[in-house]
């Protein structure tokens, strides 16, 4: 049986990290959760009330009014709430806000899946298996304009891929908590692979390291 465990998925926007981790938590049988939703919410929330996410003290206003009846995907979705989210989430004050929230997350007892951009980094640097999910930035906005087209959009693939790669400098350059992977996880490129191939890699990497803690003993330490 394998022990409980944190297991995180970090990587860029459309990277497909956030359907690898579903399908992991479900294999597994964890709780998961997807932490970009959280700056969504902050983002949706700001925009909704007029307020502007380059407004550092609105957005931390924002953030800490959040309730977790506002996480919910269907409400959080489209460009404008994305771009506002990757705004509100190179505050350090708004990333200092939404932590307590995640890390109650991941202390339960049976574990969880986390998806987001510091989840192996920042929120659970102990977690047992960390993974970072990856593919080229054409790839992405390929699989993001076809997204857009399935929704009834018409998007412009230049538009998406500039947006994205914006997305990304905003992403990795933060002062606080940016996009990287973290020294011990496992990189997956996904550019090529299909959905199937990486949740076999993942789990086989999970698999591997709760083998080496086949003790019993917890494979996080929050």
């Amino acid at each position: 049986m394998m022990v409980p465990m944190v297991v995180t998925i970090d990587g860029p926007a459309a990277s497909g990290k956030s359907t690898l981790a579903q399908r992991l938590a479900q294999a597994l049988g964890l709780p998961f959760l997807d932490t970009g939703l959280l700056y969504r919410a902050v983002g949706r929330r700001l925009l909704e009330a007029g307020g502007d996410p380059r407004d550092a003290a609105a957005a931390l206003a924002a953030a800490e009014a959040l309730t977790a009846n506002e996480v919910v995907t269907a409400r959080l979705r489209g460009q404008e709430i994305g771009q506002a989210a990757s705004m509100v989430a190179a505050y350090p004050a708004v990333r200092a806000a939404l932590l307590p929230f995640q890390r109650r997350f991941a202390g339960m007892d049976a574990g969880a899946v986390l998806a987001g951009r510091d989840t192996g980094t920042v929120v659970c640097p102990e977690a047992g298996a960390k993974l970072f999910v990856t593919a080229t930035a054409e790839e992405r906005a390929r699989r993001r304009y076809e997204e857009l087209r399935r929704r009834g959009a018409e998007p412009i693939y230049a538009a998406v891929l500039a947006e994205l790669r914006e997305r990304d400098r905003r992403d990795s350059e933060r002062a606080v908590a940016p996009l990287r992977a973290a020294q011990d996880a496992l990189v997956l490129d996904t550019t090529s692979l299909e959905p199937d191939a990486v949740l076999e890699m993942a789990l086989r990497h999970i698999e591997a390291v709760a083998g080496r803690r086949a003790d019993g003993s917890s494979l996080t330490n929050l």
